[in-house]
């Protein structure tokens, strides 16, 4: 199990963004954590006075985006848990399906699995449940860790010794 401390310590993401709770097991099998979805999370604040019953639903974009921090966690858990001066880039998804719609209250379960590695690129594959409903399918992510001072030159030599 990874910890709330230990998701904060491994994920650069903050508030809002940090959108896994805990990692409740990092196996063979893969990766299993939670996100719990409440009603004082930001994207709410937009509400109007009456809302819809729809309007409370968890955005699908940040389902999507708890999930592939779901398999960032499993990158870094496998690669020691430090991208030493390096940079993880999600890029393409695929086969991904939406089942349904989460609302405040519920707790989404995140699974995700490596399918393979080839040097600094990771493919990732899995879902994500409420209970025994299924809210989210991925049928791969793929992922890639690159030097910072690539990507930005304000990171070039400070990742020395």
């Amino acid at each position: 199990m990874i910890t709330p401390a230990g998701v904060h310590a491994l994920l650069p993401h903050r508030y809002p963004m940090l959108l896994v709770d805990r990692v409740l097991s990092v196996d063979e099998d893969g990766i299993r954590s939670v996100k719990a979805v409440t009603l004082n999370e930001p994207w709410y604040a937009r509400l109007g006075p009456a809302p819809a019953e729809e309007d409370f639903a968890y955005p699908d974009v940040l389902l999507l985006e708890s999930w592939t921090q779901t398999a960032g966690l499993l990158a870094l858990h496998g690669d020691g848990g430090r991208p030493d001066g390096r940079t993880m880039l999600f890029g393409s998804l695929r086969d991904v399906v939406l089942h349904r719609r989460v609302y405040p209250g519920e707790v989404v379960e995140h699974h995700a699995r490596l399918r393979r590695a080839v040097d600094d690129t990771v493919i990732f594959e899995g879902s994500s449940q409420v209970g025994a409903d299924p809210v989210l399918t991925i049928g791969s992510v793929t992922v890639a860790f690159r030097p910072q001072e690539r990507l930005d030159p304000r990171h070039a030599g400070a990742a020395s010794g």
